[in-house]
């Protein structure tokens, strides 16, 4: 890999951490606390859906972003052809 390369897959790793950050703070912050009072309008299983957002939902989505970051990781090793495998 080439130098210009290395500066490629970083500036992509960094891009794809920087986004999927951005979605994890907006549904755990956003959604559990700046709009707690709106969404506690509406229910999920039972529970107010801001509430759940601050001590459920934050955690499910953290989760399901640590699957979409390997998903792409692994794409982009493969991309720049410094994949495991």
């Amino acid at each position: 890999m080439v130098r210009n390369d290395k500066k490629l897959y970083w500036k992509k790793n960094l891009t794809y951490l920087a986004i999927l950050l951005l979605i994890w703070f907006v549904v755990s912050f956003g959604a559990g606390i700046l709009l707690a009072d709106f969404l506690n309008q509406f229910r999920l299983a039972g529970f107010p859906l801001g509430f759940w957002f601050a001590h459920q939902g934050a955690i499910y989505v953290f989760v399901v972003l640590i699957f979409v970051y390997v998903f792409l990781m692994n794409r982009l090793d493969k991309e720049f052809e410094v994949d495991e495998i």
